[in-house]
């Protein structure tokens, strides 16, 4: 998987995140083209890191659920960083799959399952971590997140297209 992907993917993950942590139910999709970001979102400092902890702080977080929810998104980073590699291997077998002399598609379609399927457990980390932080914090916290969140979509909602 590519970084560009993958933080696509991890930058949906993190939108899922606060939906699934304030009790809302909803699919987000990467824009066209992607999203470009730092080199690691889910790192400390990224986006989990930075936005996250600021949630937390406005729904008054106790040291131990952010300590909890700090070991929920720590394991899936170290789960999703094993996944890195073999994601940067696809992106080189489709390079190459791409610039050969002949188009094989056959070959194409079976790496895009593959990339498919990767994204897709990916993805299924991401939605796991968001439940289980779901779980720590309470259902005052997590209708105030939603509150938040419902802000957040109409402020962007109201702004100009470019």
């Amino acid at each position: 998987m590519t970084i560009s992907r993958l933080q696509t993917l991890l930058r949906t993950g993190a939108v899922a995140v606060a939906l699934v942590i304030g009790g809302a139910a909803a699919h987000a999709q990467p824009g066209p083209g992607g999203h470009r970001g730092g080199p690691d979102m889910m790192a400390p400092g990224g986006l989990f890191g930075g936005h996250l902890d600021h949630v937390l702080e406005l729904v008054n977080a106790t040291d131990a659920q952010r300590s909890q929810i700090d070991a929920i998104f720590k394991a899936a980073r170290t789960d999703l960083a094993a996944q890195r590699s073999a994601g940067r291997q696809l992106h080189d077998q489709q390079l190459a799959l791409y610039t050969a002399t002949n188009i094989d598609a056959a070959a194409i379609e079976a790496l895009r399952v593959q990339i498919s399927a990767q994204h897709e457990a990916a993805s299924k980390r991401l939605s796991q971590a968001s439940i289980d932080a779901a779980r720590v914090l309470t259902p005052d916290q997590r209708t105030k997140i939603a509150d938040l969140m419902k802000k957040r979509q109409a402020r962007m909602a109201n702004r100009p297209a470019n």
